[in-house]
């Protein structure tokens, strides 16, 4: 289900596998469980969440002083989240930023609007990962439900696994936590994630593009509209 990246004494980084779920409803707590039990922990706090099908970096407080602060930072932004994905097709552009409101669509879906309320934004880069798909780095800038997924299938390329919004079976659902940074107790912190389970993520392409975008907080992003270089 996880393997433990880091212990903290205010936190721990764990590597969530694919088709593990963190929610209430679906198994959150066996999950939380199961590390504690491997931590020690009597109880431990979720800072954030990951779709079910997403693998990578899911960060988790030991204590509620700790949780709490760490909690504040994802509400506001001030922690930078870095994911990877496999894009069945060629997108409309191979880099940029996608934003728009995102609104309920079928069943579980969500999909994107033109309008720009309160909209999801992302960054994003991409490049060949091999048998013609896409390797994609995306930076979200906001915590939208299906965010990265619902991005990726508007510029055309749905995420290869993704029973929801892809276009392509797979044995798993290609998206990764990859990085995260953040600051915590005056430190600032920088958790690295490659992805390993998943046979696409191997190809001789995509490793050659994972090496390229080994530290993509230092990257030179896409511009954010209203925003200079």
């Amino acid at each position: 289900m996880f393997d433990i990246l880091h212990t903290h004494p205010d936190f721990l980084v764990i590597n969530k596998h694919p088709d593990v779920s963190v929610h209430k409803d679906d198994g959150e707590v066996m999950l939380l469980q199961e590390v504690a039990k491997q931590s020690g922990d009597a109880q431990l706090y979720l800072i954030h969440r990951l779709d079910k099908m997403t693998s990578g970096i899911l960060l988790l407080g030991r204590h509620r002083e700790a949780a709490a602060k760490l909690s504040a930072n994802f509400a506001e932004r001030d922690v930078e989240k870095f994911y990877l994905a496999v894009g069945s097709k060629k997108p409309k552009k191979k880099q940029g930023v996608v934003i728009g409101d995102m609104t309920r669509s079928r069943r579980s879906s969500w999909k994107l609007e033109t309008s720009r309320e309160n909209p999801a934004v992302t960054q994003f880069f991409s490049a060949a990962a091999g048998q013609g798909r896409r390797l994609f780095l995306c930076k979200p800038h906001t915590g939208k439900t299906h965010q990265i997924r619902v991005a990726l299938r508007s510029v055309g390329s749905g995420i290869t696994g993704d029973t929801i919004y892809g276009n392509e079976l797979a044995d798993r659902g290609y998206l990764h936590a990859y990085a995260l940074c953040f600051e915590h107790a005056g430190h600032q912190w920088q958790f690295i994630c490659p992805p390993e389970q998943g046979e696409l993520w191997h190809l001789a392409e995509t490793q050659l593009v994972l090496a390229e975008w080994a530290t993509p907080w230092a990257l030179a992003w896409p511009v954010l509209p209203g925003k200079r270089q």
